[in-house]
């Protein structure tokens, strides 16, 4: 039986943190058998925020690295980048023909970035949801791991391709969010009311995967807690409930699993095993991160390949895609 098609991208810009980890790149993993997986490395929606370009080009490496460090398997998926596929852009800007001003105002992501980013609202940011919809529909689609903030762009991406497909014929699969479970939840160590960021200002609300043992250990020492004393989970202690849920994640138990372990123990010592768990896993994938970026010529050959998979993928949606519109493409 053919697989269903699975497509997921992370931009190559900052740090990534452990809810990255948990939130995705352990969740592609774990697809990669279930589903014929388009994984990108999402340059092109990077640059929509000012990037330094030596620096962009080191972490898209750097990202690469890191997804086979964690398990993301080049012989049982596509990974690639994005701007090596040239039918992402020129997709794009045919669904800008049928998508409006109104509905790229209206996404949250283009109001916030908007208001962190005065002094670059390009054309770019607000046009980030039809590439992300591109990106997608390219690879006719029928899985798109989404996290709570993604939902909106997954919405327009199939608005987009209903649009189209009433327009002019049935093209485009519609695709279905495969919402993630493991992870979601990471907030920040000293904001839990917040998600954690690669981009928060405070060096101590974000674990990276970058991060070595020493600072991570750190970092969970100095994490806000709640009054009481008692490790549970609860509303009541949304800072000891992160804790516990980030437990959970890196040493693969339940929350209650978690509660059982740690009771009638001090903060102290519960954030000090928090971070040590979380520190030996990194470990392996930080070493193998390493060894992989000293050879080079690995990973350009698997980005090529990658690439070529990809582009194959990609041009049969698209010369599809002209053909319905009228677009001449020769006898």
């Amino acid at each position: 039986m053919e697989k269903k098609v699975l497509y997921s991208a992370v931009q190559p810009s900052g740090n990534l943190t452990i809810g990255n980890y948990t939130g995705a790149i352990r969740n592609w993993v774990a697809l990669q058998d279930e589903y014929e997986c388009f994984y990108a490395i999402a340059n092109m929606h990077a640059i929509t925020v000012r990037q330094e370009p030596a620096e962009l080009r080191r972490r898209t490496v750097e990202l690469l690295a890191l997804y086979i460090a964690c398990g993301v398997d080049p012989a049982r998926c596509t990974l690639y980048v994005q701007s090596q596929v040239p039918q992402h852009a020129e997709l794009a800007w045919v669904l800008n023909t049928i998508t409006y001003v109104g509905e790229m105002e209206r996404m949250t992501q283009f109001k916030d970035k908007s208001a962190r980013h005065a002094e670059n609202i390009n054309m770019g940011l607000m046009d980030y949801p039809v590439l992300m919809a591109a990106d997608i529909l390219l690879y006719q689609t029928d899985v798109v791991p989404v996290g709570i903030d993604q939902r909106q762009h997954l919405e327009i991406a199939r608005d987009i391709a209903a649009r189209f497909n009433n327009r002019y014929g049935e093209t485009f699969r519609m695709p279905e969010g495969y919402i993630l479970k493991a992870g979601a939840k990471i907030a920040s160590l000293q904001d839990p009311a917040k998600k954690m960021s690669k981009s928060d200002e405070n060096p101590n609300a974000s674990v990276f995967l970058s991060d070595d043992r020493d600072t991570v250990i750190r970092k969970f020492k100095r994490a806000v807690t709640d009054s009481g004393s008692e490790i549970v989970a609860s509303e009541e202690k949304p800072g000891v409930s992160n804790l516990l849920n980030i437990y959970a994640a890196f040493a693969g138990c339940t929350v209650e699993e978690a509660e059982r372990a740690f009771a009638g123990k001090g903060y102290g010592e519960f954030k000090l095993a928090v971070g040590e768990t979380v520190a030996d896993v990194l470990a392996p994938i930080q070493a193998e991160q390493k060894r992989l970026l000293s050879d080079k010529a690995y990973l350009n050959a698997v980005l090529k390949e990658g690439a070529e998979r990809a582009f194959k993928a990609a041009r049969r949606t698209l010369s599809k895609v002209y053909r319905k519109i009228g677009f001449y493409q020769g006898d």
